[in-house]
């Protein structure tokens, strides 16, 4: 298991964010911005315990276990998923701090503006 840390940044609708706060948020975005990876990151949020098992993501999707494999692991570089080997399957669970961080980035531009 690889701890990931993750710092807080501000929300682009108030400051703007550093350089390093950028690129780091650029990984995870670029990350999510896969259509197969959007949706391997919905599919193990969503899953009965929180994680899930790459056995029950493969079946999903018209694409070759390396490929799964290809995009768990860009998820997993970024921090978004992190990942246990239990026998011959590895089980996956998001990271809640990460994906919090990409969903603070936008909440202030959902909150109507001040009278």
């Amino acid at each position: 298991m690889t701890a990931v840390t993750i710092q807080c940044c501000a929300p682009i609708a108030r400051e703007p964010l550093s350089r390093s706060d950028a690129a780091e948020l650029a990984v995870m975005l670029k990350a999510v911005a896969d259509p197969v990876r959007l949706r391997l990151l919905s599919m193990i949020g969503s899953h009965p315990g929180g994680e899930a098992c790459v056995c029950d993501l493969t079946e999903t999707f018209d694409l070759t276990a390396p490929t799964i494999s290809h995009h768990l692991k860009v998820l997993r570089t970024a921090g978004l998923i992190d990942g246990e080997r239990r026998g011959t399957w590895v089980y996956y669970r998001i990271v809640p701090e990460a994906v919090n961080r990409l969903g603070a980035l936008f909440a202030p531009l959902t909150e109507p503006a001040p009278a």
